[in-house]
């Protein structure tokens, strides 16, 4: 299994529990190459899209910005995980989102509360790298801090400025401008792309205080409208 597959078999069961009852009608925002969620989605009876200029082939997905994906008042609920932190205007698309619900429609969300990313953290998560041939983002994150001679927070600032990456509490923020919380949860973030680690290991290492929880869990609903039970 592939850190992306681990990652998405973790998440989905927080992702199933918030969704609204079959055959609501889903867009999953930034599904990426391996369709995200879609797959899960449809067979358990969604109407489900990923929307992604990466997304794989086939009738589930649109090769598109969200921004271009042209969907207003139709959705069940709006999928989204770790891409929000990516987009370049967070107001503009969440706005979109918002206005992409029915009336009690749902935002479901992972992210990452990169602000969180300290040093301990950052140490525990390289002590359980695998071997050099594995060049995924967080071999990169540890080979720049080497060579860079800085303190990891001033390594990390350089790096999430660069790619522009929104911190966890903005994204938070910004989607309570537009939803009304029902769910917010901190936890396990790393696991899938460190050997022989699981999420119930690195939960184990927040609850120590070893390491701070990375990953956000938020569900929304589109503000103005009575709460609707999960499924």
């Amino acid at each position: 299994m592939t850190s992306d597959e681990r990652w998405l078999a973790a998440n989905w069961p927080f992702v199933r529990a918030w969704l609204p009852a079959a055959p609501a009608r889903v867009v999953e925002v930034g599904c990426g190459p391996l369709g995200g969620f879609v797959p899960m989605m449809d067979a358990a009876g969604y109407q489900a899209t990923g929307v992604d200029p990466e997304a794989p082939p086939g009738p589930s997905y649109r090769q598109v910005e969200f921004e271009r994906y042209g969907v207003r008042g139709q959705l069940g609920a709006i999928v989204a995980c770790t891409s929000l932190h990516h987009v370049a205007d967070l107001a503009a698309v969440l706005d979109l989102a918002a206005q992409a619900l029915v009336p009690g429609g749902r935002a479901v969300i992972v992210e990452w509360a990169r602000e969180r990313f300290d040093e301990a953290t950052a140490r525990w998560c390289f002590a359980r790298l695998t071997g050099p041939d594995d060049l995924g983002w967080l071999h990169q994150r540890q080979a720049e801090w080497r060579e860079s001679g800085q303190p990891w927070d001033a390594c990390l600032e350089s790096w999430v400025h660069a790619e522009g990456l929104h911190a966890g509490q903005d994204i938070l923020d910004q989607l309570n401008a537009r939803f009304d919380c029902q769910a917010l949860a901190y936890g396990p973030y790393f696991f899938a792309d460190l050997a022989a680690t699981s999420d119930a290991d690195e939960q184990a290492a927040i609850d120590s205080g070893l390491i701070q929880a990375n990953r956000i869990q938020y569900v929304g609903q589109r503000k103005g409208h009575p709460p609707v039970p999960p499924a």
